[in-house]
């Protein structure tokens, strides 16, 4: 039984349209799910469906292929013969006889195999070939949803959607690669609702061409059908599903903490759409815009999820909103000293792309020279075009090609605005070639060209940098999401955190006074334990800077660690707690420390580490006979912040690979000897394959000199500040250490992590001076800020802050909390969540403040300094 139809309107007939890709349209189950939306729409909604599918997934491709191979005709028989075996097995699971649902159409395939176009291959013929995937996927998909109950009608989107020629464009383009007349009016919107039931299956990717042959719109063009059909009929809405559940702040299979965006205007949507996104055609955007019609991009696998919705009311939030990325681009850069103030030269140049049919994308102008890129079109990859305009352009300049680079680019309104909390941004570029950097003239994007083979794996970098720093407001609950990370692996469900066990304790601790740090030891324990089973580790040894506290030297002790120092002062403590603590476990590593701090570390007998030649020729005797231990820098650093990367050339921090022979000379001279390498290059890594390349590089070192008996790769292991982040990949941090170590068994192989070992353990309580609001932004002020945790203000570090008095009470309207310090940075967290009735007096509390917290803590404005307390079961 079908659902009962809407009343047909004089003029506008309401329509839903819902487009399906190939993976959606391959199988029996998603058939079924095709079918009760279809059903759901129409009975919930009271709407008409036109559903537009595409090929079944991977039929283009073989088609394509058909066309490619055109003059091999027993090749094409083959292929011809492989598509109706495909299509009749599907039949098949379908529970349909082969003949019945699609005997005329698979006829009409091996017709064209025969065709005597075919020996020529033209234009028309491959629009024909190219047409049938989706001729038989809707012809399928009707047979099989009429078996179900259903009374669907089959629609040929050639009697609606016509292609029309645009100015300057090839004939391959008006045939393979059409745009279309997209606007309706009253008599269409009749007419179609006349021309068959409510609920309706289309096909994607096909239009009539002007001869009235079949035209294709290109690859993604079913997104575009169904934007055109929405447009056409003046849809409800469009509704795109697809294996995502939406657009994300970057590709989430590449980057995993992507978040969905759940709203967004037309005009947000058409530049992450065109700057690289897959989920989404950039062309089926404008028919939408221009038509006022929402554009929906829903999941097939969580059909009740919200995905994204774009449309004309979205909020116009400023902020980069998302982080793409496009391989396979070509850039073109033109050289002439003539080009400068001469009237035209611009236009003669641009000329010769538009006689090869190439469209400009980027341009990066000077004096002298003039780079613009080229996407990836068909016309682009699948001609020898690029040699042709090569040899036009170098009558008038010198022509080099730059390929293949990747586009990654910023999306969001106000990026102007944007570029003081792009700093990190900019640095990370910086570190990398960067070929073109272009602006656009709406403000909504900033693109930066680097080779290829960079893009990969800079995209999650940037991702978090743009999350940390503010310029992606990702806590604003009406563009963000959820991660793909909760998304994909909802099942998930992380223990409570010890706070959130201990939050009565926490909450009695607060009413002595705040700000308080709170210490938790069974979980630096655990910590620690987790390093120590990482077989391949032979010493380990806590960065002290991190955490100086009795009780947590005294825990990591127990554990089996030693300790690594950068100042007398520290050494210092550490005897003072520690006082039977062997030398050997302790390592003393300064920078720029003066002559009496080498000496008193030499006197108690410790591993002392120098970074520069300096120290021995300026104080040779101070190491006659002495093993010392020499940091190095590999010459690149990694890292959450600019900060805190410290290897590379604007590092202050080890020897440079190429000053080595010096320094061993200046070794020999002094007589010391080299009995170690280390190197510490950033913190916050989460990669486990980088402690893997410095073991390596430092061992090929090692071998040169020939004292040397351990490696030290620093620590650095990367802390999942955010709840939704993975915790750093033990496992994989220790195979990878397993596999360098066997190939370098010679070396011991010494740690030093810090952070890693009490972040987590550490959480600041903070109580609520003050409420405000200032034009719309709601303030939280705290007794607290950056006196007591400067991290925020000093790396744009990311904390969890929550409110402990109100733990159960919803999450209210982003403000920014706020410490009581008279500076501008004086900033704990930017748009957090905190629940509306937060008051002063209510206790907030910092997670993972256990690293770089209280050590870090000061009396700027003459404020008292945070107190400390020890959590011991």
């Amino acid at each position: 039984m079908s659902p009962s139809a809407p009343a047909a309107g004089a003029d506008a007939p309401d329509w839903i349209v819902l487009k399906f890709g190939g993976t959606s349209v391959s199988r029996r189950h998603r058939w079924d799910t095709i079918g009760r939306l279809m059903k759901r729409r129409a009975e919930e909604e009271g709407a008409r469906v036109l559903v537009v599918v595409s090929a079944v997934s991977g039929v283009t491709n073989e088609l394509q292929a058909i066309c490619d191979g055109h003059a091999d005709a027993a090749g094409t028989d083959a292929r011809i013969a492989a598509l109706v075996q495909r299509h009749e097995d599907f039949c098949r699971e379908l529970s349909l006889d082969p003949a019945l649902a699609l005997g005329e159409r698979l006829a009409a395939l091996r017709a064209l195999g025969a065709d005597p176009r075919r020996a020529a291959g033209g234009l028309d013929w491959q629009a024909e070939v190219l047409a049938q995937g989706e001729l038989l996927s809707s012809t399928l998909g009707v047979a099989y949803l009429r078996t179900q109950g259903l009374d669907v009608g089959w629609t040929d989107s050639r009697e609606w959607i016509h292609a029309r020629p645009l100015p300057n464009q090839t004939d391959w383009a008006k045939r393979l690669s059409a745009s279309c007349d997209y606007t309706g009016d009253a008599g269409l919107r009749t007419r179609f609702a006349a021309a068959g039931p409510s609920l309706r299956i289309a096909q994607g990717f096909i239009a009539r061409a002007p001869d009235g042959g079949t035209a294709i719109l290109g690859r993604g063009g079913s997104d575009t059908s169904a934007a055109y059909f929405g447009a056409l009929l003046g849809a409800r809405r469009v509704e795109i599903w697809t294996d995502v559940p939406g657009m994300f702040s970057a590709n989430p299979r590449a980057v995993p903490d992507a978040r969905l965006l759940s709203r967004l205007d037309y005009e947000e949507a058409q530049e992450i759409a065109t700057t690289g996104a897959k989920v989404l055609h950039p062309r089926c955007i404008h028919p939408c815009r221009e038509a006022r019609v929402p554009l929906w991009i829903r999941d097939t696998e969580r059909p009740d999820m919200p995905g994204t919705v774009i449309d004309s009311s979205a909020t116009t939030l400023p902020g980069v909103k998302a982080i793409s990325s496009r391989r396979g681009i070509v850039l073109v850069s033109m050289e002439t000293i003539g080009m400068w103030q001469q009237v035209g030269f611009l236009s003669d140049v641009f000329e010769r792309f538009k006689a090869h049919g190439l469209s400009i994308d980027l341009i990066g102008s000077s004096e002298a020279n003039v780079t613009v890129s080229l996407d990836p079109s068909d016309n682009l990859v699948s001609t020898n075009v690029l040699d042709a305009l090569c040899a036009d352009l170098a009558q008038v300049c010198r022509v080099k090609v730059i390929a293949p680079c990747a586009a990654i680019t910023l999306v969001g309104r106000g990026m102007r605005s944007m570029l003081h909390k792009l700093s990190d941004v900019w640095a990370e570029f910086g570190r990398e070639r960067v070929h073109l950097i272009s602006q656009s003239s709406n403000d909504l994007n900033l693109t930066f060209v680097v080779d290829e083979g960079l893009a990969e794996g800079m995209l999650p970098r940037l991702h978090a940098l743009l999350a940390q720093s503010g310029a992606m407001p990702v806590s604003e609950a009406a563009v963000f999401g959820p991660s793909w990370r909760r998304i994909d692996q909802p099942a998930t469900l992380r223990p409570p955190t010890w706070w959130q066990r201990q939050s009565g304790r926490l909450l009695h601790l607060a009413q002595a006074g705040t700000p308080r740090y709170v210490y938790h030891l069974p979980t630096v324990r655990e910590r620690a334990r987790e390093i120590a089973g990482v077989a391949a580790i032979d010493r380990r040894f806590f960065a002290l800077k991190a955490n100086p506290h009795p009780r947590v030297l005294q825990a990591l002790e127990a554990e089996g660690f030693g300790f690594e120092c950068v100042s007398r002062g520290e050494l210092e403590h550490l005897y003072r707690v520690l006082p039977a603590l062997a030398p050997d476990r302790v390592l003393f590593t300064p920078s720029f420390a003066p002559q009496r701090e080498y000496a008193a570390a030499l006197g108690k007998g410790v591993h002392v580490t120098i970074d520069s030649a300096t120290p021995l020729r300026q104080w040779p005797d101070l190491f006659r006979g002495r093993d010392i231990v020499l940091r190095l820098d590999p010459g690149f650093g990694h890292g959450h912040h600019e900060k805190v990367r410290t290897g590379g050339k604007d590092a202050k921090f080890g020897l440079a690979a190429e000053a080595l022979p010096e320094f061993l000379d200046a070794a020999r001279a002094a007589g010391a000897r080299i009995t170690g390498l280390h190197a510490h290059i950033g913190s916050g890594i989460h990669d486990a394959r980088h402690w893997h390349t410095v073991y390596a590089q430092l061992a090929s070192l090692a071998e040169g000199i020939g004292t040397v008996g351990f490696i030290d790769v620093g620590g650095g292991l990367g802390v999942a500040y955010d709840p939704e982040a993975e915790p750093f990949d033990v496992a994989a941090y220790a195979a990878a250490l397993a596999e360098v170590k066997a190939a370098y068994p010679q070396y011991a192989l010494w740690v030093e992590p810090g952070r890693y070992l009490v972040a987590e353990c550490g959480v600041l309580l903070l109580a609520v001076t003050q409420v405000t609001r200032k034009q719309g932004l709601r303030r939280v002020g705290a007794d607290g800020g950056m006196n007591a945790l400067l991290r925020p203000a000093l790396y744009n570090a990311w904390h969890e802050i929550v409110n402990l008095s109100r733990l159960d009470d919803a999450a209210g309207d982003a403000c920014d909390v706020v410490g009581p310090i008279c500076e501008t940075g004086d900033v704990i967290g930017r748009q957090r969540r905190l629940p509306e009735a937060t008051a002063e007096g209510d206790v907030l509390l910092v997670g993972h403040a256990g690293a770089y917290g209280a050590v870090m803590a000061n009396r700027y404005n003459l404020r008292e300094l945070p107190q400390e307390d020890v959590i011991d079961d």
